[in-house]
């Protein structure tokens, strides 16, 4: 997004690759204990109403058993075109975090025209405290992208070890109209329908002083077992080249990334859907579309079998 779980360790790990002890396990109604609803306007000013906990109940757009969590939007109401968006949910960590491991055990991703899904940490004063985008796209037209935001001196170096494709590699919002530093993750099967009809897949993002990582696995194979176990550890120098890697090299992580909450949230049009809805093959315009058509957002839903924090 453009903008804007055991306690926050009170000092950072330098380490280049490491092993982590799991401090969060977040599993089914542990999402609801774990985070807060966010019914605030939306900083990216998209087709969206952000409701609180109790209408969420009310409207079944966030529920949960005993190994699941399910996050989803409004799928039946027509919209007043003067009236507010299309209910939908975001949700911020209680706990805060700094150097640690995150991990996302992800079964279904909100997919559709006009979606605009995303997975991400920030810090209290954006971009001055820095924030990291581990899963983000629009309008179905994936792969999934990475990325960092934070204010200037904070550039990437044009060759590094990464498996994805660098987009930009100055991380200044206020040089790159607000994209930040991204990475295109090269593999399909990591955004979108093609994700959910695989079963969905696993996101990783390990912050350091030295570098910030994040890493993509699908479903159908290949996940370090420590990953797929969700053990009480995991050792990020087993799991190989990762998809998008930002090392310090040219961008003080210390002093740029301050203590992060995560963000789980689904917007619809704004400042990106919006923008590229007329070349994504997406009917209408986005806000019409969103509007009229409630059924089209019966899979623009999240449904995580767990998230787990390792420090």
């Amino acid at each position: 997004m453009i903008f804007s779980v055991v306690a926050l360790l009170p000092f950072a790990r330098f380490v280049a690759g490491a092993t982590y002890q799991r401090t969060d396990n977040i599993v089914g109604s542990g999402f609801q204990s774990a985070f807060s609803y966010e019914a605030i306007p939306d900083p990216t000013h998209g087709r969206v109403n952000y409701v609180n906990a109790q209408t969420a109940a009310s409207q079944n757009l966030t529920f949960a058993s005993a190994n699941s969590f399910v996050l989803r939007a409004d799928s039946r109401t027509v919209l007043n075109p003067s009236g507010p968006g299309r209910n939908s949910i975001r949700l911020k960590s209680n706990k805060q975090f700094t150097t640690a491991v995150t991990i996302f055990d992800v079964k279904h991703m909100p997919q559709g025209c006009g979606t605009w899904p995303a997975l991400w940490t920030v810090g209290a004063d954006w971009p001055n405290q820095g924030e990291v985008d581990i899963l983000e796209g629009v309008n179905d037209q994936g792969p999934n992208q990475a990325t960092l935001h934070t204010n200037a001196g904070c550039t990437m170096p044009a060759s590094r070890s990464q498996t994805g494709t660098a987009l930009i590699n100055n991380c200044d919002v206020a040089a790159t109209g607000n994209s930040g530093c991204g990475v295109r993750m090269n593999d399909a099967r990591s955004y979108g329908p093609t994700f959910n009809s695989n079963g969905g897949g696993w996101f990783a993002m390990e912050r350091t002083n030295s570098f910030i990582k994040v890493w993509f696995w699908p479903r159908s194979g290949g996940v370090p077992s420590d990953v797929s176990a969700g053990g009480t550890s995991v050792n990020t120098d087993s799991w190989g080249t990762p998809v998008a890697n930002f090392p310090s090299t040219s961008c003080p992580i210390s002093s740029k990334f301050g203590r992060h909450n995560i963000i789980i949230n689904l917007t619809f049009c704004g400042d990106w859907a919006g923008a590229v809805y007329g070349s994504s093959g997406c009917p209408s315009s986005c806000v019409d579309f969103v509007n009229n058509n409630p059924s089209a957002f019966t899979n623009a839903y999240f449904e995580f079998n767990a998230l787990r924090v390792y420090q």
